[in-house]
């Protein structure tokens, strides 16, 4: 027990320097910094979706500064295909072979901007690298290097000239941040910062490739009681039966919630899960992969009011 609450004050170190590097170009927004951290910490994907002029991109760049990282940025457009994210095979006319060009996905961070500005043909171009950290191109398959983290930005999807993605892709990330309006003293400091030109755009990394690989292998080692593990259960089933979704939570969307909350407790400087951690995190892991029926819909629901409705029914385990 001793050497797992040393473990975790690794995590809780290491989350702690990127999130002051991160705030240096984001000012507040600690929660949805601390949930990118649990994704990069679960091996996870992060989709960041909110209105155009919130942050969504400044998160990113910050988050992959931080990192230490070989990184790439796809600005994702209408006539973005997919040899454009994956990468050619070209004739070179000196050596008269087929060469590869690798494409921005061969980076360890991707920031994939305004995914879903993309069609949908190349959307799925991400669906083999973000679940089994590699590609396939023309028969042949190879590694994507390691650790390799996606960060995904969308607008939503009632704005003109975008693609919902897809079910199965919506899958494929681990967690969604909902970074929303700045409050009026956050929105206050933003434009001090400007006045005194002190809005950081140029961060340093705090971590290397290394340090991050071993550092998400303490995470799983948190522990998690049987009647947490339950709780879990109990939630996930809950959204396959409630009468307003029509298709609930899957099993990898269990999973996720199971491997999120024991990273967030880490995060925490804790070595065990409450179910507070499961509550939390609910929030970003569920309600992207709950589609919601047709009568829910027309009558104004969405996925976090039914979420939360879920949440106040279900008993919620008590510590002896």
């Amino acid at each position: 027990m001793v050497g797992t609450e040393k473990n975790v004050s690794q995590v809780q170190e290491l989350a702690n320097k990127i999130r002051e590097n991160v705030q240096k170009a984001i000012v507040g927004k600690d929660e949805a910094i601390n949930i990118a951290l649990v994704a990069l910490l679960c091996k996870g994907h992060i989709l960041v979706e909110d209105v155009p002029g919130i942050g969504k991109t400044t998160l990113g760049k910050a988050l992959s500064a931080s990192l230490g990282c070989s990184f790439k940025r796809i600005q994702f457009t209408p006539d973005l295909m997919p040899n454009d994210v994956l990468g050619v095979n070209f004739f070179n006319q000196k050596s008269s072979e087929f060469e590869f060009r690798p494409g921005p996905i061969f980076s360890q961070v991707i920031l994939a901007d305004e995914i879903n500005r993309a069609t949908p043909r190349t959307q799925s171009a991400l669906l083999e690298a973000m679940q089994e950290t590699q590609v396939t191109i023309e028969g042949v398959t190879m590694e994507l290097p390691q650790p390799f983290l996606v960060i995904s930005t969308q607008n939503p999807v009632e704005l003109e000239g975008t693609f919902p993605l897809p079910e199965a892709q919506l899958d494929r990330f681990m967690v969604r941040v909902v970074l929303g309006y700045p409050t009026p003293h956050e929105e206050g400091e933003i434009y001090l910062r400007f006045d005194r030109n002190t809005m950081s755009t140029n961060l340093k990394p705090m971590v290397e490739p290394d340090e991050i690989r071993r550092v998400q292998e303490i995470p799983p080692t948190v522990k998690i009681d049987s009647p947490v593990r339950s709780y879990i259960v109990d939630l996930i089933n809950r959204t396959r039966n409630h009468p307003g979704i029509s298709l609930g939570a899957s099993p990898r969307a269990g999973l996720a919630l199971y491997k999120t909350a024991q990273a967030w407790a880490a995060i925490d400087g804790r070595d065990f899960v409450i179910p507070d951690d499961v509550k939390t995190l609910a929030y970003c892991v569920l309600p992207h992969r709950m589609i919601l029926s047709s009568t829910a819909r027309l009558r104004g629901n969405t996925a976090e009011h039914i979420l939360e409705e879920i949440l106040t029914e279900a008993p919620v385990p008590i510590e002896r």
